[in-house]
């Protein structure tokens, strides 16, 4: 077993890593972008599923709701790295519901794509779910039909989200994920939505990804940030 995969292992990095975050989130100055329509939804206190780009993983726990009544929740994969991730968030207070956003085939089903749905849409009836469309494994900024099939059957609105922090480490991943560093300036940008009426899923699919990757381009701008890959 590699050493980062020991469940004990696993702990204490969780624990070194959320503690960062929370340090981070405190001290960056953050800048939001039509907050209130976020903030409509989150008065209305139904369901809402969130989407942000896997490479923002780490920046996402800064727009939880967390002082508020609904409850939030986070889609993360049955991987390994997922595993730690879970660990992580659960550390700043949000569970996670393991399973994958995945296309609807056998791959997904392999995933827990299945049972992630299950639970996803009961997490929706009563809370915030969080979702990487692009997750676990990408490609990068290619949204699986398993989002907006949630969003569909859920019938709960939507917050594509946008975020960025400046400066930031960009690790070597196949995603180039984005680490928080302290006193440093963040952007979270919000786009609300709905499933239209209607309309495949491969299309919607299409347009919440172009409009995802464009409100976190303008988070970016905001913050400095070089543009991503």
């Amino acid at each position: 077993m590699r050493p980062l995969r020991n469940p004990h292992i696993q702990g204490v990095l969780a624990w070194l890593l959320a503690s960062w975050m929370r340090f981070c989130f405190a001290t960056i100055r953050w800048t939001q972008v039509n907050a209130t329509a976020a903030e409509q939804i989150w008065a209305d206190g139904g369901g809402v599923v969130c989407a942000f780009w896997h490479s923002r993983i780490a920046l996402s726990p800064a727009c939880w709701p967390l002082d508020r009544a609904q409850p939030a929740k986070a889609l993360i994969s049955l991987s390994p790295d997922g595993q730690f991730i879970a660990r992580a968030v659960g550390r700043l207070g949000i569970p996670a519901i393991r399973g994958s956003s995945a296309n609807r085939d056998k791959a997904d089903r392999a995933k827990g794509g299945s049972q992630a749905l299950r639970d996803g849409l009961k997490q929706l009836k009563v809370g915030a779910l969080g979702v990487t469309p692009d997750g676990p494994r990408g490609p990068v900024r290619v949204m699986a039909e398993g989002f907006p099939l949630l969003a569909r059957l859920s019938g709960a609105p939507v917050l594509l989200i946008g975020l960025s922090c400046n400066p930031a480490i960009r690790l070597n991943s196949w995603d180039g994920a984005l680490v928080p560093l302290p006193f440093g300036r963040g952007a979270i940008v919000w786009e609300a939505t709905r499933y239209p009426d209607g309309a495949e899923l491969a299309d919607v699919a299409i347009d919440w990804a172009r409009r995802l990757t464009a409100v976190e381009a303008e988070a970016d701008a905001i913050t400095g940030l070089e543009p991503s890959r």
